[in-house]
């Protein structure tokens, strides 16, 4: 890993920090840090969520554009696997990922944000996609999830206009699902994800592939996926705990091994 991204682990909560100030501008370095943080946070069994953080004054304002202005085309053709690798390692991960946006969530800081599974912004916050103001368009995941979590109408104003949303616009077009005084961002954001730990590991990592992969495909396939998921559940002990414990005590009171 890198010291510009670490992996934090407190309570059960992981915290991908970014820290290369001012700006937070996700440089090559910066990039490879995010995928080998995301790897580890995967494989620690302390760790039943995570949460990506940029500070308390910006989340990310975008890619390294110094770097970027002197790339060739073919050097380019090389970066942009990079590109997608670092925010697709983040949507992959199979435990609950909240971004706490402060400052400036842009470009490619808001296109990691996009590859979370929640949002918590605080209320002076601004997003955006802004790409189109430098002649190019998004390339780390921002043309695709941005349209599937807002709706293609949302998401071409800002990726063709590149104009920045506020907090609360962000809020009412889904792009954020929470605002919060900017103070309270990150114990908001490791509040949401308090309830996964001690939670069933396997059934959270079940759902959550299931919602996503079923987004990807027709409704029967879909179906499948989520038949298949379900019935490898019972292969687990949590799920043997659970239905006891619904049983004998009631819903709501198992306590779970995470496996």
């Amino acid at each position: 890993m890198t010291d510009l991204v670490r992996l934090e682990v407190a309570d059960g909560i992981g915290t991908v920090r970014l820290d290369r100030p001012p700006m937070n501008a996700l440089n090559a370095e910066i990039q490879r840090g995010l995928v080998a943080a995301c790897r580890e946070a995967e494989q620690r069994r302390d760790v039943a969520a995570v949460v990506v953080y940029g500070g308390e004054k910006v989340f990310a304002a975008g890619a390294d554009i110094k770097e970027m202005e002197t790339m060739s085309y073919t050097d380019m053709v090389d970066h942009s696997a990079l590109l997608q690798d670092f925010t697709r390692a983040l949507a992959r991960l199979p435990k609950p990922t909240v971004a706490a946006v402060t400052g400036y969530a842009l470009g490619g800081g808001c296109e990691v944000a996009l590859a979370c599974d929640w949002r918590i912004a605080a209320d002076d916050a601004k997003l955006g996609q802004p790409e189109i103001l430098l002649g190019i368009i998004p390339g780390a995941g921002g043309t695709q999830r941005l349209a599937r979590l807002v709706g293609p109408a949302k998401a071409k104003d800002l990726v063709l206009t590149g104009r920045f949303v506020g907090a609360e616009e962000a809020l009412a077009i889904g792009l954020v699902d929470r605002v919060v005084p900017a103070a309270e961002v990150y114990d908001a954001a490791r509040s949401m994800l308090a309830p996964f730990v001690g939670g069933p590991a396997y059934a959270v990592r079940a759902a959550k592939e299931a919602v996503d992969r079923g987004l990807e495909v027709d409704l029967e396939t879909g179906l499948e996926i989520e038949r298949t998921l379900f019935a490898g559940l019972f292969a687990t002990k949590d799920r043997a705990t659970g239905m006891r414990s619904f049983v004998e005590n009631g819903p709501g009171k198992a306590t779970f091994e995470g496996a």
